[in-house]
């Protein structure tokens, strides 16, 4: 058995799970505001999701604002839009539905509308003053994990550096889970989010900060996305198999808010700035490598046989090839002339220094030269 770390566990976010959940929507949410503003984006209105919870909404007797213009990897700029619109009706309440970029914008959303100045100002942890408004999170991916989460991931308008911004009061007071809204998610959607997801379950569990609170989630949501993923690859409509890509992510979401991620989202987050590889994919690829690195440690490898009893790098590298996604950087357009300068920004990441063998530069540049 491995050491038992310190923890400090205050459960904050409400989770309703269940096929059509979404027709509760309204019902709960008249518990925490009158006034509420859903962020969205184009596709999930397209979907017809949209309606669907302004409906549930105004029949239990909200009044309602659309924000419809999220986009992927959200910026300050689509922050700042999103805060226009909550100000001028007078948001008491936010509802995050979408994939992360959707909850994301409306978390950012809440530390303007609530505390003012720029996204910039709560760059870190813990750096809001004021209450925040209740959010509400509708996730319709399995991936991020982000409705479980206090964080939100914004990108500087002009820079376009990602900013992790956290504070326990920007977490959702309910996170609504209704596998039926991820029926509609695209083939290619469906296996990135999912290939993320299962990386958020394995780095968790091996991570500094890692304790008996999230190795529980970490375990949990590897085995709920293990069973689920290639399930849906056979059939995207097995709703029983995206229930557990669903709630898998979710815990996974748990697992980093009480644990935080390591070396293979600080190679992915490069991959996906200089050559924009879709994240999931970055760190699916990366992810084997990462665990043979990491297994050099006794602890880690430890923890990796409790998650699979097997070689799990090489699971890892069978998921990628079954869900089709090149596994070699190769073919994605990185040569051997750009490891330089990958290793030199993976080096600088948030999320490298609880990984739990420490990582150089030499060592990143060893990690995508092996992923070559």
């Amino acid at each position: 058995m491995t050491p038992l770390s310190a923890f400090d566990k205050t459960p904050r976010t409400r989770m309703v799970f269940g096929n059509g959940a979404l027709v509760r929507l309204g019902e709960l949410a008249r518990e925490h505001g009158a006034r509420a503003m859903l962020v969205t984006d184009a596709g999930i209105v397209k979907a017809g999701h949209a309606e669907r919870a302004l409906n549930s909404l105004r029949s239990a007797g909200l009044q309602v604002e659309l924000f419809d213009r999220v986009h992927e990897n959200p910026s300050t700029q689509d922050v700042a839009d999103c805060v226009a619109v909550g100000r001028e009706f007078q948001a008491d309440l936010l509802i995050g539905l979408g994939g992360g970029s959707s909850m994301d914008t409306a978390k950012g959303c809440n530390f303007i509308l609530t505390n003012g100045g720029e996204m910039k100002d709560y760059w870190g942890v813990g750096k809001a003053t004021k209450p925040m408004l209740p959010l509400i999170a509708i996730p319709t991916t399995a991936g991020t994990g982000s409705e479980c989460q206090s964080f939100a991931l914004i990108s500087d308008e002009k820079t376009h550096a990602k900013m992790a911004c956290g504070d326990s009061k920007a977490a959702a007071k309910i996170a609504l889970l209704d596998p039926e809204l991820t029926i509609s998610m695209p083939h290619r959607v469906t296996v990135l989010t999912g290939i993320d997801a299962i990386a958020h379950a394995i780095e968790t569990a091996v991570t500094k900060k890692r304790n008996a609170i999230s190795t529980v989630y970490s375990r949990e949501s590897f085995r709920l996305l293990i069973g689920g993923f290639e399930r849906v690859l056979r059939d995207p409509n097995d709703l029983e198999a995206r229930g557990y890509m669903l709630l898998g992510a979710a815990f996974a979401g748990t697992a980093i808010e009480n644990s935080m991620l390591g070396a293979a989202h600080s190679c992915a987050n490069p991959l996906t700035a200089q050559f924009g590889i879709v994240h999931g994919h970055a760190v699916g690829l990366m992810r084997p490598h990462v665990i043979r690195f990491n297994s050099a440690l006794v602890e880690p490898a430890l923890e990796y046989r409790n998650l699979y009893d097997g070689d799990l790098a090489d699971r890892v590298s069978v998921l990628l090839a079954e869900a089709r996604l090149p596994g070699k950087l190769a073919d994605l357009g990185v040569t051997i002339n750009d490891i330089s300068s990958l290793a030199a920004e993976a080096a600088t990441q948030w999320t490298a220094k609880f990984n739990p063998r420490e990582v150089t530069t030499t060592d990143f540049a060893m990690l995508y030269e092996a992923a070559m």
